[in-house]
């Protein structure tokens, strides 16, 4: 049994979001549940009462009123709450109980100085983008783009944009050309937003050029907006020496070339803030999957389902509403940055941070806890596993007495990630690891108020998902790794894919391999009291002598080396059945040459602390190991590449925050052939 970390007070029905709920449903439906498993059970088997109480609970305003809430139950093709019109903006811009004076939008970054938006200001600066927005021929099902980092500017840009039944869509800037290009070529906005370059730490990027190439190769481009971020005394993005944003050196000109400024778009108008209703499925926004082997899966999400899902997650699992103020590091090519976002439906503030966490140390967002007064700080396992790493302390360079909710996603968070948060960020907070994907932008698996933290565990299943695990011949298992799977339908599963009539590349992605049941690509194990532990991708197993092994744990003892920074491994079967060839790649501390002692003390490790199975054939040293934009490490397509796939066809290298680091694999493996 691990250990347990934290337990929940004994007052948590009367002090937690999810214990009103629970009095609601007791209220209103008549219905008592002992603990949350049955909660739970309820939640996944009877899916129209359960979803139909979310709605009630949370007052979702409808044009029309839904004939029923779930029409049909298959996967894919589940039909809900047909008939049904309303509008995603118009429930994050209700802001339950925050006043129209009360912090909203609390935004840092290293660009510029913080800014913060009231509730009033939110509303008002929608208003008038909208406004600006129907002035440049924007209407409903029109996609607008957004090349812009974590700002209020994107947030009040997506708001307008679904306010009026146009579907947003945005890439970082950091992304290359080709990354933005290969996703929104298919989608064919006819509006680009973009900054004019971004700060990181102490480095200024001027990404006019990537804007002036994006914007040659989207020939749907009607208009372009500039926002002036970088070079604020430039409010067109141009100056008299260049020709920036596509090339326009003078206001007039530039509003020739279809290129306005920010303050243009947002200009004063009479127009009123109005929300246009939409059915419950009609596209909100396009998400990507990673892009790393072909094009990007564009990603159909809907108002109705993201605002349903949302509601329950942020209010039911994390246990946000008015008063708190909710962050997570994350960028705008990231599904996080959706999920954040949608906090003020909730009532909570959201605090936006743009720019490197590690400048000047990796004490930068424990400090920004402390100056907004963050009551939830979400990050990703690296990040935390950096702290550990470097020794730091955040409760002692910081005040994180307002903390009461730490979340990470991203890749799995092993024990000892766990125990360090407790040790040395607080014995208070509640520690939610979760996992899920852009394909539902949420978590399947996650925390929630009413039940204890183990180490190294995810504390359960997420109401409404109905999550499994399933052995090779498709066996529901509980205590044995296995594919994640969901068995029922959830509304914020995709509307489908971006130009995908017919449906086939949405099935192929996930329903292929069980018919009628979502196989989401992670080795899960779900134990007796629902507790999860995701072990890494499927289709990067280390299946050793028949035993399958997830790639988590082996990170964990690798990585938890002081000489070693980061690492990828990879298994190289044997066609005929054998055991195959297990290699790892290192990174090592800056100074340091992998020699025959440490990799004695990494395989001594492996096997000690996992078994010998885990330990490499081989040991190699690298610069870097490839990690998508959002920071995913690319095991397969490594894998590929030792296999003898070219690079280009193995990994689109603009989806890759490190594309140079592909070639010492490419290298590595035409040495090998060589030698064989």
């Amino acid at each position: 049994m691990p250990e347990v970390l934290w337990t929940p007070p004994a007052d948590v029905l009367e002090r937690s979001r999810i214990g009103d709920f629970l009095r609601w449903l007791k209220a209103e439906r008549g219905l008592e549940f002992a603990d949350y498993d049955a909660l739970w059970r309820w939640s996944v088997t009877d899916l129209s009462a359960f979803w139909g109480s979310i709605w009630d609970y949370f007052q979702v305003i409808a044009h029309t009123p839904a004939s029923e809430v779930l029409a049909e139950a298959t996967m894919p093709g589940a039909r809900w709450f047909p008939g049904a019109t309303l509008n995603y903006a118009e429930h994050v811009l209700r802001m339950p109980d925050l006043a129209d004076d009360d912090p909203v939008v609390i935004a840092h970054g290293q660009t510029r100085a913080p800014e913060t938006l009231t509730a009033a200001d939110l509303r008002e600066q929608v208003r008038r983008v909208a406004a600006g927005l129907r002035r440049l021929g924007v209407g409903s099902g029109d996609r607008v783009a957004a090349y812009a980092p974590n700002i209020p500017e994107t947030f009040v840009l997506m708001l307008a944009t679904t306010s009026l039944g146009a579907v947003f869509s945005s890439c970082a800037p950091e992304f290359g050309t080709r990354s933005v290009t290969d996703r929104w070529q298919q989608i064919e906005p006819t509006v680009l937003v973009a900054v004019d370059g971004y700060r990181y730490g102490d480095k200024p990027v001027d990404r006019r050029a990537e804007v002036a190439a994006i914007r040659a190769a989207l020939p749907s481009l009607r208009h372009t907006v500039a926002i002036p971020y970088l070079d604020p005394a430039n409010p067109d993005g141009h100056d008299s020496a260049s020709a920036p944003l596509g090339g326009a050196p003078d206001r007039m000109k530039a509003a020739q070339d279809g290129v306005i400024g920010w303050a243009d778009l947002a200009a004063e108008t009479d127009e009123p803030l109005t929300f246009t209703p939409v059915p419950f499925d009609h596209p909100l926004y396009v998400l990507y999957s990673s892009g790393t082997t072909g094009l990007p899966k564009p990603i159909v999400h809907g108002h109705g389902g993201i605002l349903l899902e949302h509601l329950k997650m942020l209010t039911l699992h994390h246990d946000l509403g008015a008063g708190d103020r909710f962050f997570w590091f994350t960028t705008t090519g990231w599904m996080m940055w959706n999920f954040l976002v949608s906090g003020p439906a909730v009532g909570a503030a959201i605090v936006l941070f743009d720019g490197n966490p590690g400048h000047p140390d990796l004490g930068t967002v424990w400090r920004l806890a402390e100056e907004t007064g963050m009551t939830y700080l979400g990050t990703s396992p690296p990040f935390l596993l950096a702290c550990r790493k470097a020794g730091l302390v955040p409760k002692e360079i910081a005040d994180l007495s307002a903390l009461r909710g730490l979340g990470s996603t991203g890749a799995p968070l092993p024990p000892e990630g766990f125990t360090w948060v407790y040790e040395a960020v607080g014995d208070r907070l509640q520690l939610q690891s979760l996992s899920g994907g852009t394909d539902v932008c949420t978590g399947f698996v996650g925390g929630v108020p009413l039940l204890p933290v183990y180490a190294g565990e995810i504390a359960c299943r997420a109401l409404g998902t109905k999550v499994e695990a399933r052995s090779a011949d498709g066996t529901p298992v509980v205590g044995e790794l296995g594919e994640l799977v969901i068995t029922a339908p959830m509304p914020s599963m995709p509307v489908g894919f971006w130009n995908d009539p017919d449906g086939k590349r949405y099935r192929e992605a996930y329903f292929d391999f069980y018919p009628g049941v979502w196989r989401h690509g992670d080795w899960i194990t779900v134990n007796s009291r629902g507790g999860c532990v995701i072990t890494g991708r499927s289709d990067a197993t280390l299946n050793r002598g028949g035993v399958r092994l997830g790639t988590a744990e082996f990170y964990s003892v690798v990585e938890g080396l002081d000489e070693v920074v980061d690492s990828v491994v990879v298994h190289l079967e044997d066609a005929e059945g054998g055991a195959g060839e297990l290699l790892l790649f290192v990174v090592l501390a800056e100074g340091l040459e992998l020699d025959d002692e440490l990799r004695k003390r990494i395989a001594r490790e492996l096997r000690t602390t996992l078994s010998p199975r885990h330990v490499p054939d081989e040991i190699h040293q690298v610069r870097a190991v490839p990690r998508t934009l959002s920071a995913k490490k690319l095991e397969v397509p490594v894998k590929k590449i030792l296999t003898g796939t070219p690079v280009d066809s193995a990994a689109a290298k603009g989806a890759l925050a490190n594309p140079e680091s592909l070639t010492a694999f490419a290298a590595f493996a035409e040495r090998r052939a060589t030698v064989g």
